[in-house]
């Protein structure tokens, strides 16, 4: 199982998007300043979730969110889709 998840930096609210087969390992790795493209925005707290069966669904949802503007993200994170509390 994958997973397309969103973190907001408790910051500055910017949102960051990607794709692991671990969310929990993920989010720590960001937290912990492994991410170059997170660690200048330290700490983030992870709102999405989505589940997808295979690698490339995942990416291919990933993908799709990057190119998302924050009104419709927000929006996002309280729609039916978002899986947050099924992890």
């Amino acid at each position: 199982m994958f997973f397309v998840y969103m973190l907001e930096s408790e910051v500055n609210g910017d949102f960051y998007k990607g794709m692991t087969s671990d969310v929990s390992k993920r989010l720590a790795e960001h937290n912990e300043g492994k991410s170059r493209f997170t660690k200048a925005l330290v700490p983030w707290k992870l709102v999405y979730v989505q589940f997808f069966a295979t690698r490339g669904e995942a990416l291919a949802e990933e993908r799709r969110l990057k190119r998302c503007n924050k009104v419709y993200l927000r929006w996002l994170i309280d729609q039916p889709v978002n899986k947050i509390k099924q992890i």
